[in-house]
């Protein structure tokens, strides 16, 4: 862990990681019998990911490739196997848009913590609002789309659509710029500052969890808009 980063900032994170969990499990329980095996799976996941980075295994940046990207690249490639395989497409197009489309107001807190990872020095400041994450946006209009179009019905699929992409390049911008800055042997930002906050627990569940669970939402979301 952190020791210089207070504990209420992890305790922050690690109650939006399980708001994040329950929201997804609730979106999985109302299209599938197989909801609470997913919600094991996703538990495991979770400890395993963290037990690991208390141990310092992400951390352990002289790795090539990083460690990091190991696990980061298992969650993408089940997303894309998910949107491969002809059975889990069905379910996909089942999933209640309304419970994806709020979810993302988890978005918010983790920006909070950004922020305050950065004043511990533990992220570079381009990670925050203040830099080049503009990612509060999704977290902070989530609840007011999701209000609009399905409430009060004045918002059109079209504008949902549109707020979709708009957020998935939100997401794309700070991945991008959080991978860049990390201690890799490929980073190109925040040399004096580089982004080691999210290779310990309980941060490791940003990209380890939230930031997968919060794509998947917006291409299922996208997917099923367009069609």
């Amino acid at each position: 862990m952190l020791s210089t980063v207070p504990f209420y900032v992890s305790a922050i994170f690690i109650l939006t990681t399980i708001a994040t969990l329950v929201l997804f499990y609730f979106a999985v329980k109302k299209v599938s019998q197989k909801a609470n095996v997913i919600l094991i799976f996703l538990c495991a996941w979770l400890l395993i990911s963290g037990m690991l980075a208390l141990q310092g295994f992400f951390s352990n940046t002289n790795i090539t490739p990083p460690r990091l990207m190991f696990g980061v690249g298992s969650a993408f490639l089940v997303i894309v196997i998910l949107f491969i395989n002809q059975s889990s497409r069905k379910l996909i197009d089942r999933l209640p848009l309304s419970i994806l489309t709020y979810t993302n107001f988890v978005r918010l807190p983790v920006e909070l913590v950004l922020y305050w990872l950065f004043i511990y020095k533990a992220v570079p400041e381009l990670m925050t609002f203040e830099g080049r994450n503009f990612d509060i946006l999704a977290g902070l209009t989530a609840p007011i789309i999701g209000y609009l179009f399905f409430t009060k019905k004045i918002l059109s699929r079209k504008a949902l659509l549109i707020w979709n992409f708009i957020c998935l390049g939100l997401l794309i911008n700070i991945v991008i710029n959080a991978v860049l800055s990390a201690p890799f042997p490929f980073q190109k930002f925040a040399f004096d500052h580089p982004n080691v906050g999210v290779l310990y627990f309980p941060f490791i569940w940003l990209p380890m969890f939230i930031v997968p669970v919060v794509l998947f939402g917006h291409l299922v979301s996208i997917r099923q808009l367009l069609k």
